[in-house]
């Protein structure tokens, strides 16, 4: 009959589709929402991204030198207040949350990461220390503070190499350690660390500044140190560079690098005591030089590094002891100040 429609013999399918077509469309969306979870979750290998941070409350950073290089929180404090060690909690005030950041050596600034809609990286957005650091709220990323050093001998000065102290039962030197928490059921102790201390990194701007004034007199040097670098999350082990979002292979040329520091328990086992067996340097460790009567400034600066294959969602809420301490070169220095915990 002229005029007349033929009809679907598949139900609901008014276009006259075959139900082979409409499959292989369900096919194709079923393929492109597990695509897109995919992608979801391998954003989360690194930059992690969780409603609950590791505090910087939690780190027990100890900044120290030997005899004969004087520290304090303020460039003009008094003779009185220039001492050999500093605990970080009083030169931050207050718990900040570590959110995953990078150093980016281009723009010479720390960066945090933007998500597209389907989870993938889209770009980077700058972070500054007035609005990011040491502030309370999702905008803090990381943490900083300003130690002041001065001398009365002309040295150059360093990081110290870790040392370990009454067969290991404290440390001394620099590293960075998960810290051990005792489990009063299981009667041992827990890595309280949580893997964060394989993502940690600390950073040093070091300026000399005029010791009239306090303003800059020299340029900036700066410094990345990652301790525990051939240790990770997943239990693997081996040196794996950090790129930079830049394009570098590093982060940044001037890398200190220390190998894992970790902790056992004692034989038998004690509440009070662990076993330290502390990283060791595979890099330089000289910082910059300093003559008597000269003042520098050390901006110090903790944070996650997001770009690191360690950063992520296993660590939760890190607990952290730190451990830096400068040393000189020149003689009759008194040695290493040891760090109880």
């Amino acid at each position: 009959m002229n005029g007349d429609v033929k009809k679907s013999k598949y139900k609901n399918d008014p276009g006259g589709k075959t139900k082979n077509e409409g499959g292989k469309k369900r096919f194709l969306y079923m393929m492109i929402l597990l695509a897109l979870f995919v992608l979801l979750v391998a954003a989360t290998y690194t930059w992690f991204s969780l409603t609950r941070h590791p505090s910087v409350q939690d780190m027990g950073l100890y900044v120290s030198s030997v005899a004969g290089l004087e520290l304090s929180s303020a460039w003009d404090a008094q003779d009185e207040d220039w001492g050999q060690l500093i605990k970080y909690e009083d030169l931050v005030d207050g718990s900040y949350s570590l959110r995953p950041a990078t150093w980016s050596d281009e723009q010479k600034s720390f960066l945090t990461v933007e998500y597209g809609i389907d989870g993938r990286i889209s770009g980077y957005t700058a972070l500054n220390d007035e609005e990011n650091s040491n502030t309370t709220g999702s905008d803090n990323y990381y943490a900083a503070a300003v130690v002041y050093a001065r001398t009365d001998e002309d040295c150059v000065v360093s990081l110290a190499e870790a040392v370990e102290v009454n067969e290991g039962e404290n440390g001394a030197g620099t590293y960075v350690i998960g810290t051990p928490v005792w489990d009063t059921e299981n009667l041992l102790h827990n890595n309280a660390g949580d893997g964060a201390e394989c993502a940690v990194r600390l950073g040093f701007f070091i300026t000399q500044i005029n010791a009239a004034t306090g303003a800059a007199a020299g340029e900036t040097l700066f410094y990345i140190y990652e301790p525990n670098c051939d240790r990770h999350i997943d239990g693997t082990e081996g040196y794996i560079a950090t790129a930079g979002t830049d394009g570098r292979e590093t982060l940044t040329d001037n890398l200190i690098l220390q190998t894992s520091s970790t902790w056992s328990e004692a034989d038998p086992v004690q509440r009070e005591v662990t076993i330290k067996e502390l990283g060791e340097f595979t890099t330089g460790t000289e910082l910059f030089s300093i003559n008597a009567g000269e003042i520098y400034e050390i901006k110090l600066y903790v944070w996650l590094e997001g770009q690191d294959i360690d950063c992520t969602n296993e660590i939760t809420e890190a607990q952290i002891v730190a451990s830096l301490q400068f040393t000189t070169d020149y003689a009759d220095q008194s040695g290493l100040v040891t760090i109880p915990y």
